[in-house]
């Protein structure tokens, strides 16, 4: 991994329908492997863990019982740090960060932190993007379950398309529709999409379940759909 262009900070957003419900060792070993190289490089990486199948099921449970959304949500964040502290405790991070402001202490600190969930009415990917922008992240990495970004869903829409770059504003007309409701599952969420593109992040959304993807990306490589 080079370091031509000097240290960065780098954001991560791990997928949990990426890592799986429980979490695959190997997979997650990867992961561990690329943050390791990043920082033995000089970079700082602040990953951010979702939930996956165990908060869309938690979720779900909630909701039959009659639970508010707030709610809903609250066990999902629960399911995210659950996964998130798997990594910390392989990456040797004491602590499964619950704040931006500790987040921000922990990489300035030890060069890598890992959270989950923030608050309810947001998805981990909208705390990958609160992070990257109070932290002024040089890159938010997407590891998602698809290739990148489509034109259209390519789980439904057999004619979309992958889109290897894309400006703010058609980043928003693909994905930034519609509203945050529990176990949302998107590409990238539409609360965070319309985050990213009004405080202008530089965002790549890549399949996460090859690690190496993430590699490529930190060093500028064409992989996924950069959006800037």
């Amino acid at each position: 991994m080079s370091t031509a262009a000097g240290p960065k900070r780098i954001v991560l957003r791990i997928g949990g329908s990426v890592l799986g419900s429980p979490p695959k060792a190997k997979l997650l070993l990867g992961y561990i492997d690329v943050i390791q190289e990043a920082r033995k490089q000089g970079h700082s990486v602040g990953v951010v863990v979702g939930g996956g199948q165990v908060a869309r099921s938690f979720i779900a449970s909630a909701r039959e019982l009659g639970l508010a959304r707030e709610y809903q949500d609250m066990v999902a964040i629960e399911a995210s740090r659950l996964n998130a502290r798997l990594a910390a405790m392989k990456l040797n991070v004491k602590r499964v960060s619950t704040t931006i402001q500790g987040m921000i202490a922990e990489l300035d600190k030890n060069k890598v932190g890992v959270m989950g969930g923030l608050r309810p009415g947001i998805t981990t990917d909208t705390v990958g993007a609160i992070l990257a922008d109070a932290w002024h992240a040089d890159l938010l990495i997407k590891a998602s379950d698809q290739d990148g970004i489509y034109t259209a869903d390519p789980r439904t829409d057999k004619d979309a398309k992958l889109v290897h770059s894309l400006p703010y504003n058609e980043f928003v007309k693909i994905l930034g529709g519609s509203d945050h409701r529990p176990g949302i599952h998107s590409i990238v969420d539409p609360v965070a999409v319309r985050f990213i593109a009004k405080h202008k992040l530089q965002l790549v959304v890549t399949n996460g379940f090859f690690p190496g993807n993430v590699r490529k990306a930190m060093l500028g490589e064409r992989v996924g759909t950069l959006v800037s």
